[in-house]
């Protein structure tokens, strides 16, 4: 049984993924809503950051945690699968700039799959992996350190902020 402590321990980490989601779908929105070339790559630089910082933190600390405790190894199987195909439209985003052609329905589709895979996750997964017995204290200290270093590496400050563009366009 999970303890009210534990809730609010396994809350840390949760609304911290549901606090990323939310700010991924507003800079979506923001990108629909400009035809300026220089937002729209700025933009697109803010969302591919953010989505490989959030993914690490899923991929290599949040979803294994969960994985141990969880019994839906298909849940946890597409969610993975589902990052894979983020990155392959990431990495061929990196080489476009805005005006290439099929940039903008690249970056619309990118925000569909992210958007399904966000729904998923706070519909289905989390629920269930706020219900396990797992060490949601630790997993919340050693994402947040990971979060932390990935986000200093990428110039941004703990706010999201840009603390060097140059840090950030070189990743």
């Amino acid at each position: 049984m999970v303890t009210k402590t534990q809730k609010a321990q396994a809350a840390q980490v949760t609304d911290m993924l549901r606090k990323d989601h939310k700010k991924v779908k507003g800079l979506f929105r923001k990108f629909e809503k400009t035809d300026n070339a220089r937002e729209k790559q700025e933009i697109v630089d803010m969302v591919v950051t953010e989505l490989e910082i959030h993914a690490e933190l899923e991929e290599k600390i949040i979803y294994p945690a969960v994985r141990s405790k969880m019994n839906d190894e298909d849940l946890m199987d597409e969610a993975i699968e589902e990052h894979h195909v983020v990155h392959g439209v990431i990495g061929e985003l990196k080489k476009m700039k805005p005006g290439d052609q099929r940039y903008d329905a690249k970056v619309t589709v990118l925000g569909e799959l992210c958007k399904h895979h966000i729904q998923e996750e706070e519909e289905e997964m989390l629920p269930k992996a706020e219900k396990r017995d797992i060490d949601w204290d630790g997993l919340h200290q050693q994402v947040m350190k990971r979060k932390d270093q990935l986000m200093e590496k990428a110039g941004l400050s703990s706010n999201g902020a840009s603390t060097n563009s140059k840090a950030r366009k070189k990743k």
